[in-house]
């Protein structure tokens, strides 16, 4: 069957298609487009976002060990540009906090044995800021209490 301008309507119905592939296929890229605008903006402003940061524990007590071992990651709240924060999280690896046990003061646990002690991380929080040079702020940490005991380092 052909129409008047020639044309089959197996034909008229594949260049429909074929529109209309187009068109998605346009509206998928300028609406990708508009969502990396709107991400970009939304960097520029102050935010507050929750990153699991590395963590190394150094001095650790000549002949002891620590058991459980601490966490290798802290949860740290943290409010400042986007931009800065984007950067933590992707070098937040290659750079971990340092909590030195020459320099902070561990808590004796009045628990059952005499080697459980505790820290307080909130206390942590001014030196933990000093070593992400970051322009954000860390609010808190979480755990709020990282708990442990020393035990003789087994020979």
């Amino acid at each position: 069957m052909d129409t008047k301008d020639g044309n089959e309507p197996a034909n008229l119905l594949k260049k429909g298609v074929s529109l209309i592939n187009k068109n998605i296929i346009i509206f998928a890229f300028f609406l990708f487009f508009s969502f990396i605008f709107w991400y970009l903006n939304s960097l520029g402003k102050e935010l507050e976002a929750d990153i699991r940061y590395p963590v190394k524990y150094t001095n650790i007590p000549a002949k002891k060990s620590l058991t459980p071992a601490l966490p290798l990651r802290l949860n740290l709240s943290m409010k400042g540009p986007g931009y800065s924060i984007l950067k933590l999280k992707i070098s937040g690896s290659s750079s971990p906090l340092v909590i030195d046990f020459s320099k902070i003061s561990y808590r004796h646990a009045q628990i059952n044995k005499a080697e459980d002690y505790y820290i307080l991380t909130p206390a942590l929080l001014q030196n933990f800021n000093s070593q992400i040079r970051s322009a954000c702020k860390i609010t808190s940490v979480k755990p709020d209490t990282l708990f442990f005991s020393f035990r003789p380092a087994a020979r």
